[in-house]
């Protein structure tokens, strides 16, 4: 009984607390326009408040034409090479992608035959867990969710760092690339480990394996039977270039150069980094675009129908329909208009993916949800910039393609986006020297002082 009655007064207080904050209410709208605030760090027009210089990408959205921004097709530049470039080459030449790329992000230039065999050695080297490892942070504790789990991992390794806190660039390093090394391990197991404890599978823990690409390693030690197809491991290979960098000004790289700049450890700044990317606004929008688009094939009635298929996202814009969030995943981004770069290179294999799956009829929905969505959105919405589907449009769909669980979406995010959080880490410790600290205006009242004995 007095279990429950500490669940009923735990209960009523948070209740009474939630609407003493919910009555305080929303700063006023007109406020952030009277001193000139900037939302989000974005303008109206969508260009983002400048708050920072960076050598590793470049989003390029548009072009200023007599002082008037004109959109143009976005395009993605890795330390001064364009995406569609990089992945044009390593695809035509038949090879993977992610190792040579991560090296140009880390160092600034491509690596030659030589430099390009000794970093995937050195990758080979540091792609073991420590030992018990595996058991000690990620089985004995399994996470519901594989990004809390990764997060809670990398904080581990700290306690098996001999130089946790050495911030020199060749000890940060050393600590960077072994975390490009490990991730893929630390994802799979940490999705094992839930899959297990919580879905009530079989445990199943592979080694990774130091002839394998990072991308083969991912599906080896994910499927029960090592094997995957050769096109399977390119295009995930492929997905994992397009997502290792995107600009110091996406939330997550922003967060790694935040929390660098006040000279703390590279495993809590790697763990934060985590906790950005899981938000369902960042990284975790693809598990969303699948969700949606699983909603939408359970309620129209024909997918062909371009009526139809506008009168629902025009529910789902007006909060009435899939998580009434009143979002349309996968549509828009905060810089590209016209189109995303990487978005373009994944729907030309994902349309390749889908014939060979047959799949042609759920490619061609998502197609039509792509040329619907933004001409909705302009009818609900005061929008001052184009939209247009963004990656997680259709990573979503190539990773459900690959038959990856919808868990491990995000995930490969990460595991893809620390080459381009290390190189901004290290960037900040090289150019840094100041802690970030933007100012914030206080819009607050003054007030008072009663004593407690006076107060209503």
């Amino acid at each position: 009984m007095e279990k429950l009655d500490l669940k009923v007064f735990e209960e009523n207080m948070l209740d009474k607390l939630s609407q003493l904050t919910i009555e305080k209410g929303p700063i006023e709208p007109e406020l952030y326009q009277k001193y000139e605030v900037k939302r989000g760090l974005r303008d109206l027009d969508g260009r983002g408040v400048l708050v920072g210089l960076t050598e590793i990408g470049e989003v390029h959205s548009y072009i200023l034409d007599e002082g008037e921004i004109v959109p143009v097709p976005g395009r993605l530049i890795y330390r001064g090479y364009d995406i569609s470039d990089l992945c044009r080459g390593f695809m035509e030449d038949n090879r993977f992608g992610f190792e040579e790329i991560a090296y140009l992000l880390l160092f600034g230039d491509l690596p030659n035959e030589k430099e390009l065999a000794d970093f995937h050695y050195l990758l080979d080297i540091y792609q073991k867990l420590p030992d018990n490892f595996a058991r000690d942070m990620i089985l004995d504790v399994p996470s519901k969710d594989i990004m809390n789990g990764m997060a809670r991992s990398v904080l581990g390794f700290y306690c098996y760092d001999d130089n946790p806190d050495d911030t020199s660039i060749k000890n940060v390093l050393r600590q960077c690339i072994r975390l490009i090394a490990t991730f893929p391990a630390l994802a799979v197991y940490c999705y094992q480990a839930y899959s297990h404890y919580h879905g009530h599978k079989s445990l199943v823990i592979h080694n990774p394996q130091p002839e394998l690409s990072l991308a083969e390693n991912i599906l080896y030690m994910l499927r029960p039977n090592h094997k995957y197809t050769e096109l399977e491991a390119k295009l995930l290979d492929l997905a994992l270039v397009l997502h290792a960098e995107h600009g110091g000004g996406n939330n997550s790289s922003f967060v790694t150069h935040v929390v660098t700049s006040t000279g703390t450890d590279t495993y809590s700044a790697i763990a934060a980094a985590l906790g950005s990317l899981k938000g369902p606004k960042h990284g975790g929008a693809n598990n969303k675009v699948i969700q949606m688009i699983s909603d939408l094939k359970d309620n129209l009635t024909d997918w062909d129908d371009e009526e139809e298929i506008s009168h629902y996202l025009s529910k789902i814009l007006k909060r009435e329909a899939f998580d009434k969030s009143g979002l349309i995943y996968g549509i828009g981004h905060a810089v590209y208009s016209v189109s995303d770069p990487r978005a373009v290179v994944l729907k030309h294999y994902a349309s390749q993916l889908a014939t060979e799956k047959g799949l042609d009829d759920e490619f061609k929905l998502y197609e039509k949800v792509e040329m619907l969505a933004p001409k909705v959105i302009a009818q609900h919405a005061r929008i001052y910039k184009g939209v247009s589907a963004n990656v997680d449009f259709y990573s979503g769909f190539v990773y459900q393609m690959l038959n990856l669980p919808l868990e491990m979406f995000t995930p490969i995010f990460a595991l893809s986006r620390i080459a381009g959080w290390s190189a901004h880490r290290i960037e900040e410790l090289v150019n840094g020297g100041k802690i970030i600290r933007p100012a914030y205006k206080s819009v607050a009242r003054r007030k008072k002082y009663i004593p407690l004995t006076e107060r209503d």
